[in-house]
């Protein structure tokens, strides 16, 4: 098995190393863009983090690999074997990665349906395409941006919606597509249209390290990886385990991790005054909020998760001029949410909505 630079080895760069966790504690959090200039350890960070991920159960022959503890998500070949009494074997598996080309078109990604077959013999014969294979895995886009809009959309649509649904001609098919979706690209060979640009959840800007010590341990660990891969894997073995471990632990607390009305208000006034459009970073903030606090094995979310979400979340989202750019810093943030925290605890009916808030606290699951 060829061994892949440790995630745990990589310099640095601790926003990108955070968005990719977080949404491989959630992938419903909608996928994470990396923007930055070459040889940024954009690509290496992908392929770390899918190389670590815990292994998952599937249905052992299903050509989807559909989880079987969830047959609401199952695909339409598992859903009619099990109708008719067929009992699903189960295996494990690594999680996939799936590196997806420039020039992939749509049928390559979302697969096609025989239609002359279905019509001349009545069989439903369909070929997968790459969101198949990225069913509970990773699905890798390098230069995303020169990758075609529509299919971007595609990609976009079937992460979001967590299924992929082919119909032509009156026929259908649908398969689960639940992956961790990344892309990476340099803003110098251009840009995403915004439609496609707020579609991802999660938005990091990165740049090299300046810092003569943290480029030259850059510079150690890359020979040594270079000279003997397997002793390099070794050094960090310890802390890739200790990592994946807490990644499935965390999966396992996310369902029950806590939110308050006051953390909903919290999150509503931030995005309204960061001038904000629509509503969708305000999903995601509280989504990532969650992941954070399962990620540290906490049963409620606090307003720190809620920065370092909005950290994440807001800067690609936000309204600027040509060439400007924006960038958000957990301090200002958090000095905003403190603001925010005064002036929801000053309104009016501010003890009616802290003994909300405590009422709201023990009507939701907390982490046993």
């Amino acid at each position: 098995m060829t061994i892949v630079y440790p995630f745990t080895a990589i310099v640095g760069q601790e926003r990108m190393k955070r968005a990719l966790i977080l949404n491989a504690i959630n992938p419903r959090i909608g996928g994470v863009l990396i923007r930055g200039e070459r040889g940024t350890a954009k690509s290496t960070a992908a392929r770390a983090l899918a190389a670590l991920l815990p292994e998952v159960n599937v249905v052992a022959d299903c050509r989807f690999g559909c989880d079987p503890n969830d047959s609401g998500s199952w695909c339409t070949e598992c859903k009619e074997r099990h109708s008719n009494g067929e009992s699903l074997p189960v295996r494990s598996r690594r999680t996939p990665f799936i590196d997806l080309p420039v020039s992939a078109t749509e049928d390559r990604v979302v697969g096609t349906l025989d239609i002359e077959k279905a019509i001349k013999e009545g069989e439903r014969r369909f070929e997968p395409g790459v969101l198949a294979a990225a069913n509970r895995g990773l699905l890798y886009i390098d230069e995303v941006n020169l990758l075609d809009d529509h299919v971007v959309d595609l990609l976009l649509d079937s992460a979001a919606l967590g299924m992929n649904i082919v119909e032509r001609e009156g026929i259908s098919f649908s398969h689960p597509a639940r992956y961790i979706l990344v892309g990476t690209m340099n803003p110098e060979e251009g840009d995403l249209r915004p439609q496609l640009l707020d579609r991802f959840a999660l938005s990091v800007d990165i740049r090299g390290l300046r810092g003569a010590r943290e480029r030259v341990q850059i510079m150690q660990n890359n020979l040594e990886f270079e000279k003997d891969p397997d002793a390099f894997y070794e050094t960090h073995r310890s802390l890739e385990n200790e990592l994946s471990q807490t990644i499935e632990h965390a999966r396992t607390l996310l369902k029950d991790v806590a939110f308050s009305q006051r953390d909903l208000l919290s999150i509503a006034a931030l995005t309204s005054q960061m001038e904000v459009d629509g509503h969708r970073a305000d999903l995601v903030i509280l989504k990532s909020a969650r992941a954070n606090a399962a990620f540290e094995a906490r049963s409620a979310i606090n307003q720190l998760d809620i920065a370092l979400a909005a950290e994440l979340a807001l800067p690609h989202r936000m309204r600027r001029s040509p060439f400007e750019e924006t960038t958000l810093n957990l301090e200002d943030l958090t000095e905003k949410m403190d603001q925010i925290q005064a002036e929801i605890g000053a309104g009016q009916g501010g003890d009616e909505q802290d003994e909300g808030e405590s009422q709201e606290k023990k009507s939701l699951p907390s982490k046993s």
